[in-house]
């Protein structure tokens, strides 16, 4: 009961404190407001707060999932632990509200202190020189970037204030030239998962504070002072960058040859595949570190190697150690005793949220196939935009959701001349995942560790220009580490074309996750390649070119050079047990 009354006290203190910032400064007015509304009507039958100002929809929707969303998180669960009121505590010394303007924000003390530590960081790294602007040159424009950082129940943890460069203003060959930096692939992720769920070991995290700030730059580039912090010596004076600041293009490419310097002159081995993996192992134990621009993930067989990795990081440059991984870009992983279970179910909440389908009735598909038009039909056009944005939100749920790769992959393929069929349909996958939000992908911890694929392929699927669609999976045991689901881009004459260009697809996504299990210490040539076409394993396999398959084009036949390499062997199995033929088709 004490407990619960302090929950409630603290909750009270940060409604208030919420209040008092947005409306304190319309207290008179209020008042008058509540003394003008009491001699029309009782007070005592009035519902709501007399003192609240008129929310539109969008507004009342994103205090409901925003400002209040640890408050109503507590409420929801009736939970009265001392992490909660820890996070009620917390939430005080934090804004709830994201500025909508620089002048807002620096009328604010919690958001003033958040572009104080930026600018420290700057101070600290030395990043830029106040100088005068040489004839000649010109400087880029600086902007502040506000946002408040969310864990993955929505809990508002941290006020970020950024300051980046605008770098659409640098030209080529002036301002910057090589850009290219490497990115992990999304099933680079997954696999590091599944090898630890497999090993046994937690995978950890940790960020690097203003990581772009860590690399140099060769160029030579001039921005303005940033809003707010303006030098009352020099005003108009200007900062030479000598650190990559956020916003450039050379940024990217500065911090990770800062940080791939740092970690081999420190012994460990970057991957011969992935560059964003980096290893170090002995004859017992291995420490994997898998890089996403500023964030980390880690993981080792040896515990006391994780421990090593963060002092060692700590101590060349300034990390936030967040402990075990449990939300990576949009992803959250959940490490138990069995294994590892990754879901986006936060992030379906939001994209429900975003295009208002909170209410919407659920369907028990996400895609159903297209009904042939009648002539007097009409089909008006959608708003483009907001097709696209729907469908580049669910292009990143498909991440951890193979349920809906077809259906989205269906869908996108309408985004020049988006019609109402099309935008029905793209609804109903939103409606699909409102009845199925929290579904995922179980990487078990006692299945074996053997690498294997499933191609398929429909023929002549899309109606509008005769092209197949490809679909492949590959697991490791029973953990699904990739899959995928394409429209050929040749219009195939047969079935059997149709589902050798699909194994063909296949195969190169096989010959990848191989050479990067080379860095983790698994040899699995000769996999496994699951057909249910007798006719594409005989062309597979037979290395004769004849009437048949003259016309298939040449890059599809590497799958032959990697079969009689023993890469790969090529199997038959039963339609109806090719897991890959949920891909190719509406479920």
């Amino acid at each position: 009961m004490a407990e619960s009354s302090i929950l409630r006290a603290f909750s009270l203190f940060l409604l208030a404190f919420a209040a008092s910032e947005v409306f304190g400064a319309a207290d008179t007015e209020g008042d008058a407001r509540i003394r003008r509304v009491n001699t029309i009507h009782p007070q005592s039958q009035i519902l709501g707060d007399l003192a609240s100002l008129v929310l539109t929809r969008s507004r009342a929707q994103k205090s409901k999932f925003g400002e209040s969303a640890f408050i109503g998180y507590i409420q929801d669960q009736q939970r009265t632990n001392h992490t909660d009121q820890h996070h009620c505590l917390f939430g005080c010394f934090l804004s709830q509200l994201e500025p909508t303007s620089i002048a807002k924000a620096l009328e604010d003390p919690d958001w003033v202190a958040a572009m104080q530590e930026e600018m420290q960081q700057f101070i600290n790294q030395q990043v830029w020189k106040l100088v005068p602007l040489p004839d000649g040159k010109h400087a880029i424009g600086t902007k502040w970037i506000l946002k408040n950082k969310r864990d993955a129940r929505g809990i508002v943890v941290r006020n970020k204030a950024r300051l980046v460069a605008q770098g659409h203003r640098q030209e080529e060959g002036i301002d910057y030239d090589e850009v290219f930096a490497p990115v992990a692939r999304i099933e680079a992720i997954r696999l590091f998962l599944a090898f630890a769920s497999y090993m046994g070991f937690l995978v950890y995290q940790m960020d690097v504070k203003s990581a772009f700030l860590y690399g140099e730059i060769e160029e030579e580039v001039y921005v303005t002072q940033p809003k707010g912090f303006e030098d009352p010596y020099f005003p108009k004076h200007v900062y030479r960058v000598v650190k990559a600041l956020y916003g450039l293009h050379q940024a990217p490419r500065a911090w990770y040859a800062r940080l791939s310097a740092f970690l081999l002159k420190h012994n460990y081995r970057r991957g011969t595949i992935d560059k964003t993996l980096f290893i170090k192992k002995d004859s017992r134990d291995i420490l994997l570190v898998q890089v996403y621009v500023d964030d980390i993930i880690f993981g080792s067989t040896n515990k006391a190697w994780c421990d090593d990795f963060e002092v060692l990081m700590k101590g060349e440059f300034e990390m936030s150690a967040m402990g075990e991984m449990t939300f990576f870009l949009g992803l959250q992983v959940k490490q138990l005793p069995d294994g590892i279970f990754i879901s986006q179910d936060k992030y379906v909440k939001d994209m429900l949220t975003k295009f208002d389908m909170e209410s919407v009735r659920t369907a028990t598909t996400p895609y159903e196939a297209a009904k042939t038009k009648l002539k007097d039909e009409t089909d008006p056009p959608v708003n483009v935009h907001l097709y696209r944005s729907m469908i580049g939100s669910l292009m990143y749920l498909t991440a951890s959701r193979p349920d809906i790769m077809f259906a989205v992959s269906a869908c996108s393929r309408h985004q020049v001349t988006p019609l109402t069929s099309h935008l029905n349909a793209v609804k109903k996958i939103f409606k699909y995942l409102k009845g199925q939000p929290k579904l995922g992908l179980w990487y078990p911890k006692d299945s074996p560790f053997q690498l294997e694929a499933y191609s398929d392929s429909d023929y002549a699927g899309s109606h509008g220009d005769r092209k197949s669609t490809t679909g492949g999976c590959q697991f490791l045991g029973r953990r699904l580490i990739s899959w995928q689901c394409k429209k050929q881009t040749i219009v195939a004459t047969s079935s059997t074309e149709a589902e050798y260009v699909a194994a063909a697809s296949c195969c190169a996504q096989v010959l990848w996750i191989q050479n990067q299990l080379l860095d983790y210490g698994f040899n699995f040539m000769n996999t496994k390649i699951f057909i249910d076409n007798q006719s594409t394993i005989c062309i597979v396999k037979n290395p004769v070119f004849h009437q048949r398959t003259k016309h298939i084009e040449i890059r599809h036949h590497f799958i032959r050079d990697a079969n009689e390499k023993n890469l790969i062997q090529v199997l038959k199995i039963h339609t109806d047990d090719n897991v890959a033929d949920l891909l190719t088709k509406a479920l």
